[in-house]
């Protein structure tokens, strides 16, 4: 009986949060939500439900913007997340970051782990911590295996930029916030990215306010 109330719990949620129509609201750090390890997906939502859920997530990951959403940054404590990057960047960062294009992607209890030992280290940021960015050294290449919103087996390995987000949106399921793996000697504001730290690299960074790279 708890186990169905429980389930009842996040379909109303969820309800409840589409209802309002258009961008769900995105909770901030120091939400307890975001430092929840989510739960397991196991049919909580109804197919159809988990549909409009995932639309609703692309569409306030869309609206953001951002390349990634997990569902505990809506308020919801579910291991679903969606990724999409069109990566509308110039060649050189393209090169640089290894960021490629995206298609839009559901993951269903996802999980990852590391493919070889290359660590790569780029300034990045959240949609849970706006306004600020921090280098984060993550693991080059990861294999994803979950599943889609149709119950389908994902088993992939991504490099890169990619690699990247996948880490950051499977860290979310787990409570953890890119901060957790910064290098803090790094944050910087929105301004300070603007005005000194566009470069493709942080190597200028890192020389400037004192940190190590991988």
């Amino acid at each position: 009986m708890g186990a169905l109330n429980e389930h009842a719990s996040l379909a109303e949620r969820v309800e409840e949060l589409l209802a309002a129509g258009g961008p769900l609201p995105i909770v901030a750090a120091g939400d307890p939500v975001l430092r929840r390890v989510a739960e397991p997906f196991d049919g909580q939502l109804e197919p159809a439900l988990l549909t409009r859920f995932a639309e609703a997530l692309r569409v306030t990951m869309h609206a953001a913007p951002g390349v990634g959403l997990a569902a505990p940054q809506v308020g919801v404590g579910l291991r679903i997340a969606v990724i999409e990057d069109p990566a509308p960047v110039p060649d050189e960062v393209r090169v640089a970051r290894g960021r490629v294009p995206q298609p839009f992607r559901v993951l269903v209890n996802p999980r990852y782990e590391s493919v070889g030992a290359g660590r790569a280290a780029f300034y990045e940021g959240c949609l849970s911590v706006p306004g600020w960015q921090a280098v984060v050294a993550r693991h080059a290449e990861v294999r994803l295996v979950a599943r889609d919103e149709h119950g389908r087996a994902v088993d992939e390995v991504f490099a890169g930029w990619p690699a990247r987000i996948v880490q950051h949106e499977t860290d979310h399921l787990d409570g953890t916030l890119y901060l957790d793996r910064a290098e803090l000697r790094s944050l910087a504001s929105g301004e300070a990215m603007a005005a000194l730290w566009a470069q493709p690299t942080p190597e200028r960074a890192a020389a400037a306010l004192g940190f190590d790279l991988p």
